[in-house]
């Protein structure tokens, strides 16, 4: 006797399509799982043995053989469990029709209850693909499956409501399509409270215009990581398709909570310095995403930068570059989107006074130099902007004076980005950070004086290609917020000087 029933698997972020064969041969008593099943699928036959006996239900005698096909496909996880004890009530007729359009996604506990799974919004979204009319899936996962449209999904607490419905005992209620709405300004820290620092607030506008990353070098207590924080609030609001590939990230790393649809703020991650490679980058041996893919479409602030290992810092150089991070192992790959701000944060040197004019800095010059040195030069040249953070004094922190608000600097952010949009459609280019070298010349027209000083400042400060196309792109977003089309020099000048900290800190000579 055979079934077939349709589930699915995770490759990255995206789904596939698997076939839960079941077949059920005379013989002494067994129950095989095949297909490459790791161990929580192997697992499953116990739980759907316990379940069978606690729903009131009866396994077939025999030897049973589960094949989840493709079989050259690693399967990971639990999902396959509503699957498999379906399909082995197909074979006693339990079940007889009514299931080829249908999909099971789901684990069982061991008295038929249906757990919430990891992923299911891309597997909502490829069943849609495919043309697959239902989904029976876990209560727990109905938001992020009313998220995609064309697919009736039913969400079910036990698995003895997908068997009434399929029988024709119980009507199932399908979910609601979600209506998305443009997000509102987050409620988080505001730019207000900050005191001062003007400059480094104008570079985070910038940064949040052009989606451009950002360094700031300060002494401690200068308010880097106030400034990092807040950053937020002045951002975009997120897109449809925005939101769609970042909750696609979350839901595969399990992070969505149990009423949650989308993601609609973008993230913030702020991992710790002791962060491993593959936590930063992704990995392990199912690779899973890392903090920079969980950081996709939002910021990723590094604080106290050059306490990070060397070689943590140094995989960052080809996500930053690519908007995407490719892991490979030996019987599989897999590619996680990438697209952030990175926002970092760092001293001048281990006792974080150096060049202070109120504190006397304490570390000789091989100790600077040491402390700098872990911050690689290709590595800087992927930061756009450099910012020096001072500390601040006494009369701007006890000043009565209102500083801007972020709502006030995000009106302007979303100018820019508009402008941005206008000028990028049907490129599929995002933002300003992103135009490639083919394009710069058409999006970054310059007055015949900026392209002089682009010139010289290109001959006297030694500049690699690299930041040569950076500096143009900060100019474009600069003149972007200025409503003007026709970079000029003054909005040059000002991208050449947010790359001179690496002058003064890295090349003191």
């Amino acid at each position: 006797m055979f079934a077939s029933l349709k589930s699915f698997g995770l490759c990255g972020i995206d789904a596939f399509t698997v076939s839960v064969e079941v077949d059920l041969a005379r013989g002494i008593p067994a129950f095989e799982i095949i297909g490459l099943p790791d161990a929580a699928v192997k697992e499953s036959r116990d739980r759907v043995k316990a379940a069978f006996s606690n729903c009131g239900y009866t396994l077939p005698l025999g030897r049973i053989v589960v094949n989840l096909a493709p079989a050259d496909i690693r399967k990971e996880g639990s999902v396959y469990d509503a699957a498999i004890m379906c399909a082995l009530l197909s074979l006693d007729g339990t079940l007889s029709t009514g299931t080829e359009d249908c999909a099971f996604i789901g684990e069982l506990s061991l008295d038929g209850c249906l757990r919430g799974a990891r992923g299911v919004l891309p597997m909502v979204a490829h069943a849609a693909s495919k043309g697959i009319r239902r989904v029976y899936l876990p209560y727990d996962n109905r938001a992020e499956a009313s998220v995609i449209q064309g697919v009736d999904c039913y969400p079910v607490k036990h698995i003895s409501e997908i068997i009434g419905h399929l029988q024709g005992r119980l009507e199932l209620k399908r979910a609601a399509d979600m209506r998305f709405e443009e997000p509102a300004a987050p409620l988080s820290l505001d730019f207000a409270d900050v005191k001062g620092q003007l400059e480094a607030k104008h570079g985070l506008e910038i940064a949040a215009a052009g989606g451009h990353n950002l360094l700031m070098i300060g002494p401690p207590g200068s308010g880097k990581s106030m400034l990092a924080k807040r950053l937020p609030s002045i951002l975009p609001p997120m897109t449809f398709e925005e939101a769609l590939e970042c909750t696609k990230i979350h839901s595969v790393s399990g992070l969505l909570g149990p009423g949650q649809s989308l993601v609609r703020q973008r993230p913030f991650r702020s991992p710790h310095h002791t962060v491993s490679g593959a936590g930063l980058c992704g990995g392990g041996s199912n690779p899973m995403p890392g903090e920079i893919s969980l950081a996709h479409q939002g910021v990723l602030f590094l604080d106290e930068l050059p306490e990070f290992s060397t070689s943590v810092l140094e995989a960052l150089r080809q996500p930053l570059e690519d908007g995407s991070i490719t892991i490979s192992r030996a019987k599989s790959r897999v590619s996680y989107p990438a697209r952030v701000i990175l926002i970092a944060a760092m001293n001048p040197c281990p006792c974080g006074y150096y060049g202070s004019q109120c504190h006397q800095c304490t570390c000789s010059p091989q100790k600077i130099d040491r402390y700098l040195g872990k911050i690689s030069g290709p590595l800087l040249d992927r930061i756009d902007l450099h910012v020096e953070v001072p500390a601040v004094e006494y009369e701007q922190l006890s000043s009565r004076r209102q500083e801007t608000p972020s709502a006030e600097i995000r009106q302007r952010v979303v100018a820019a980005r508009k402008i941005q949009q206008k000028r990028f459609a049907g490129l599929g280019i995002h933002c300003n950070a992103d135009i490639p070298a083919g394009l710069l010349a058409q999006c970054c027209p310059m007055t015949p004086e900026a392209d002089r000083l682009l010139h010289q400042a290109f001959d006297r400060l030694g500049l690699s290609g690299r930041a040569y196309d950076r500096i143009l792109k900060v100019s474009r977003t600069i003149a972007d917020l200025k409503g003007e089309e026709v970079i000029s020099p003054a909005d040059l000048s000002e991208a050449i000087q947010f790359r001179g900290l690496d002058r003064k800190y890295w090349h003191r000579g």
